[in-house]
């Protein structure tokens, strides 16, 4: 098994990146035009790596599933976005946020990305701040922040609840300059289906234009993937039901090594299930943490009275309450980083004392904070603080300023209002923390071949802290690739325009067409989805909050003869030309399938506990997660070799030189 090259600059961790920058090749500002770049991908990682290339002269083909970038799957974040700014002076810095996300992700990320994220994650703010970005103030008009879980300072900046849409428009309106350019020629409604690769460089792409159902070829000096992440291989996740799996897996397939498949995070703070009806799940944002406390009936008849219907949760007196963070964890809280979160809610669950129809939910209550608001406000206003329905008034109304697109959200989907009753919450499948394995320039196992977002793995190890995801989105996109592609394309200024009638390119087209012919010939009864819930059931099941070694072993087995069933008894309708939602439906999940048996593969082989990867046989005596630091500290980087269960696995050693290696504890 051998050791990876992560190609991390030598020196102390603060000029790592400095040093770095000031040593890679760079490409003359008038040579950038003669380079060409596919991005794959136009959330926040792909928008921004497109306008940022474009804008620093390179010519850009970008690539979206979706009508228009502004659709992305980063318009759902929620809460906030990270940075070091220290600007509620309570003790914040680059190395602290260092130092926390390397603890929040159990101390399985690579020491020197996770420094680099920290470092640049305020430039991140001043640049959006400068696209015009609003984000909430203070009544001075300074930026505001607020706190998230796995920290103990403020340092996550917000627009209200739409963190994620308002930082998307931003880069989006910087795209759109660079396509009205004509720097970056836009191909919305395409979907890539394979990487072409010429004398070992990533040259290029397979695309399928997914309105008229033409496969076309398009060539490049480099190709860029920012496709986001795999959680949909559960079928019930908070993701976008058009979230896929397939650009990441076909570059994986063409030599890119797939990294820590079993890292996926279940989110605490989701709208529970309500059947088997449902095709997706709806996050309620961590930033509700804040405010909200969670808790559970103390006592098992009033669990069961809830559950039945006999019983509502305002009509449980405070001595009946278990806050089951707040009484696990007193440091942290409710505050606690979203595995903690999610295990403790689950352990309560399972006990019995759920809180809907189906037992598998918790209640996250505000009127604590109804109460502590709507008193200040009293004050303020010189009103009678002591008149309960005044300040109650009060406290609402500062909630809803704060969160009040979510609670509007939640009622619409719940159809009961949280400002009188509990919301009701439980953990599901939101982020996926592994994903293709790219060392610090972000550039794959195949030269040429870049991973950025949420689709590499390199930053957030085995769990992410809440408000870190647009953080490296947007810091990989603005401020990393964009110096280091410059290394891998200096070598082609001269290369010329690469063609496309090479027999590389005829390769990768006919095996799209063959695999696109296969699913319209196939003589099945059972539609797409009928297998992928299927999939699902087995992941959430087996592959899910708690794995052990007998449930591994079955679904890898179960798994693999649900894929030749799927490929033997999958329907689809239509034809290749023309739309055909059904087709594209099909060739996700089939890359789902064979993703769901690495990552089965991968939670099997590492027999520890670490972050949102909790084997049940590694534990401590308080039930939490138990590392193996002497076995386990390494990234694992699979490389295909043809069939899922004939992957190689490669091991990267983690090194930590400047955080000490230890247990975390939130308590």
């Amino acid at each position: 098994m051998s050791n990876l090259d992560a190609k991390i600059p030598e020196g102390p961790i603060a000029e790592k990146w400095t040093n770095h920058k000031n040593n890679i090749n760079l490409v003359n500002p008038a040579n950038k035009r003669l380079i060409d770049v596919i991005i794959i991908g136009t959330g926040l990682a792909g928008g921004s790596a497109a306008a940022s290339l474009a804008e620093m002269g390179y010519n850009v083909k970008a690539f979206a599933f979706q009508d228009s970038p502004r659709r992305a799957h980063s318009i759902a974040a929620q809460g906030g976005i990270n940075a070091s700014k220290n600007y509620q002076n309570d003790g914040d810095s680059d190395y602290r946020l260092f130092y926390d996300t390397v603890k929040g992700g159990d101390y399985r990320s690579r020491e020197a990305n996770v420094y680099r994220l920290a470092e640049v994650s305020g430039n991140i703010i001043d640049q959006c701040v400068a696209q015009g970005v609003p984000f909430a103030r203070d009544y001075g008009g300074l930026l505001d922040n607020r706190s998230f879980g796995g920290v103990l300072v403020s340092r996550t900046f917000y627009a209200r609840g739409q963190t994620g849409q308002q930082l998307l428009l931003g880069a989006y309106s910087a795209l759109s300059r660079q396509i009205g350019k004509g720097k970056v020629k836009m191909y919305n409604r395409h979907e890539m289906l394979d990487v072409v690769i010429v004398d070992g460089k990533a040259r290029g792409i397979i695309a399928r234009n997914l309105i008229t159902g033409e496969i076309q070829r398009h060539s490049a000096h480099a190709v860029v993937i920012a496709s986001g992440g795999y959680g949909n291989v559960f079928f019930l996740s908070t993701n976008a039901m058009g979230s896929n799996a397939t650009a990441a897996w076909k570059a994986h397939k063409r030599g890119a090594y797939f990294a820590n498949p079993c890292f996926t995070q279940i989110h605490p703070t989701c709208i529970p299930v309500s059947g088997d009806h449902q095709s997706k799940l709806t996050l309620m944002s961590e930033s509700l943490r804040n405010d909200g406390r969670i808790w559970v009936p103390l006592k098992l008849e009033d669990a069961k009275a809830i559950q039945q219907g006999n019983l509502k949760p305002t009509d449980i007196a405070e001595e009946n309450r278990d806050y089951f963070l707040e009484r696990r964890y007193p440091a942290f809280g409710n505050l606690v980083p979203r595995d903690v979160a999610s295990r403790a809610a689950k352990e309560r669950c399972d006990a019995g004392h759920g809180v809907n129809a189906t037992g598998e939910a918790v209640y996250l209550d505000f009127m604590d904070a109804f109460i502590r608001y709507g008193k200040e406000q009293a004050h303020v206003k010189g009103l009678d603080g002591e008149d309960k329905d005044l300040v109650i008034k009060l406290g609402k109304a500062v909630i809803e300023e704060k969160y009040g697109n979510l609670f509007q959200m939640y009622e619409k989907i719940i159809d009961e209002n949280p400002y009188e009753t509990p919301m009701m919450i439980y953990p599901a499948v939101h982020y996926t923390m592994g994903g293709i394995w790219v060392d610090y320039n972000l550039m794959t196992t195949v030269p040429g071949l870049y991973v950025l977002g949420e689709a590499n793995f390199s930053d957030h190890g085995a769990n992410r802290l809440g408000a870190s995801a647009l953080m490296q989105g947007l810091a990989d996109g603005y401020f990393v690739l964009p110096y280091t592609i410059g290394d891998f394309l200096a070598d082609d200024i001269r290369t010329g325009t690469i063609p496309i009638d090479s027999p590389e390119f005829d390769e990768a087209e006919k095996k799209v067409k063959d695999s696109i012919a296969t699913f319209l010939t196939n003589d099945g009864d059972n539609s797409v989805d009928h297998y992928h819930k299927l999939l699902g059931k087995i992941m959430w099941d087996k592959v899910g909050m708690a794995r052990n070694d007998k449930h591994l072993k079955e679904s890898i087995v179960e798994i693999k003869a649900l894929r030749e069933e799927f490929h033997k008894g999958v329907f689809v309708p239509g034809k290749d030309e023309g739309m055909n939602t059904e087709l594209e439906k099909a060739l996700r999940v089939s890359d789902f399938f064979e993703l769901a048996e690495l990552f089965a593969m991968d939670a099997l082989k590492r027999t520890e506990s670490c972050g949102g990867h909790y084997r049940e046989e590694s534990v401590t005596p308080e039930g939490e997660a138990l590392r193996d630091d002497e076995n386990f500290a390494y990234v694992s980087a699979w490389e295909y070799k043809g069939e899922p269960s004939e992957s190689v696995l490669h091991k990267e050693e983690l090194k930590f030189e400047f955080i000490e290696l230890k247990q975390r504890s939130y308590k």
